[in-house]
């Protein structure tokens, strides 16, 4: 990285605080010719004569805050039936993107010259006062990035594994690319819950075969009425799905407020980048995997000590994976654990005043989840256990092609101003 500070320069964070929001969000666009570039043919034909220049340490570490950075405290999730906060959520920490029931099952890997690296802030509460500097912010959070290689991420440029549109500019030097990355598998298992809590059923329409052992929790869950397995799976994935994209865009806007080029995408295959694109020389991030010839797709499951999945081998089965699920809302940190701090004037009481976990909640969340396993191979059984569609990529705008090829408006004044501002040229 080009500074190492994290500290924002002046005039960058008065220009900053001082950006409108509707000209942020107005004027987003995908903005994809980068310092350095080249576009050797066509009527936008154009080669950059800058070189390319990475983000500073300050601009990087506010574009993964706003991608997936922790923010302050979740609010949690109020019934108005009943004198409690609902026990759905996974997390006591806010962030920037939109997730279903808070479970927030994702996490930012990130690469850029300097290498390859993991941020997680899921778990990591508050990490500054209210009312705290957007640099003692930024300065909070890195200590959170987690070094995995000194080598920047090798992706391939030819399809599947990159789109060929994005082959002259994405994962370029000089660039930032950020890759969130969620835990489907766990929040399956969270969506079980949520089903547990609120008396649905779930029948497994995917095999036919019954849920053995689903009767004795008929004073719990409708079974009368019960949810196919399909929509359910599918429910998840289009959940995780905005969990991924709305971190992306809140941090492509950030892009425009800062006046960083770049754009929100989903142009890189998920499972070449996960690890499982059978090739030698395409190791990707490097999560193990499962493949079976009945499958559609490889399942890759999780990186082994940096981002692991609900779902075996990483846990010894689902119980397992139901008891951690409950830890991570109910232990030493979790949502509905009364000792941990939080936004309200009484945070023991709203904390600890959620459904608490009983253990046939447990249980019936946990002879759901096993069955699907035991059924078909997998948890769950039709998506990957881990998920990855929306990225992000930051970069330097190369202004020349943009004055060449468009007419006024084509980039923002905080993209005019940003050599002046962040780097004093």
């Amino acid at each position: 990285m080009a500074t190492q500070t994290t500290s924002i320069p002046a005039e960058a964070l008065r220009a900053l605080e001082a950006q409108p929001f509707l000209q942020t969000l107005l004027g987003r666009r995908s903005r994809r010719f980068a310092k350095g570039a080249s576009l050797p043919s066509g009527p936008l034909a154009y080669t950059s004569s800058a070189e390319p220049q990475p983000l500073s340490r300050a601009e990087e570490l506010l574009v993964l805050l706003a991608t997936g950075g922790a923010t302050g405290w979740n609010y949690g999730i109020v019934y108005d039936d009943r004198p409690a906060i609902a026990n759905y959520g996974g997390s006591a920490v806010g962030r920037p993107s939109i997730s279903g029931a808070g479970f927030q099952v994702s996490d930012l890997f990130f690469t850029n010259d300097d290498g390859l690296f993991f941020l997680s802030t899921r778990d990591s509460a508050s990490l500054a006062a209210p009312g705290a500097s957007i640099d003692e912010l930024l300065e909070a959070h890195r200590p959170l990035v987690r070094k995995l290689s000194d080598e920047r991420l090798h992706i391939p440029r030819q399809a599947p594994w990159l789109e060929p549109h994005n082959n002259f500019v994405v994962n370029k030097p000089g660039t930032t690319l950020i890759l969130p990355v969620a835990d489907l598998a766990q929040h399956l298992l969270a969506v079980i819950w949520y089903f547990v809590q609120n008396g649905y059923g779930l029948f497994d329409d995917l095999s036919g075969q019954p849920i053995a052992g689903i009767e004795q929790y008929a004073d719990l869950l409708d079974l009368d009425s019960p949810r196919p397995l399909s929509f359910v799976e599918k429910h998840a994935l289009a959940q995780v799905s905005v969990e991924l994209a709305t971190g992306a865009y809140a941090g492509a806007l950030t892009l425009n407020a800062i006046g960083l080029g770049g754009w929100s995408f989903d142009g890189i295959d998920v499972f070449g980048l996960l690890g499982a694109s059978g090739r030698d020389d395409y190791p990707g991030l490097g999560f193990r995997y499962d493949s079976d010839p009945s499958w559609a797709t490889p399942n890759p499951t999780g990186l082994e000590g940096v981002f692991e999945g609900f779902t075996p081998p990483h846990v010894v089965d689902l119980e397992a994976a139901t008891r951690a699920l409950v830890a991570r809302k109910f232990g030493a940190g979790g949502p509905f654990n009364r000792d941990t701090a939080g936004p309200f004037r009484d945070n023991a009481a709203v904390r600890g005043g959620a459904v608490p976990a009983s253990e046939r909640a447990i249980e019936a969340t946990a002879l759901i989840a096993q069955h699907i396993y035991d059924v078909h191979g997998r948890f769950p059984a039709t998506v990957p256990a881990v998920y990855a569609r929306n990225y992000l990529q930051a970069h330097h705008l190369d202004l020349g092609f943009y004055d060449q090829h468009f007419g006024p408006g084509a980039y923002l004044d905080t993209h005019a101003k940003h050599d002046a501002r962040w780097h004093g040229a």
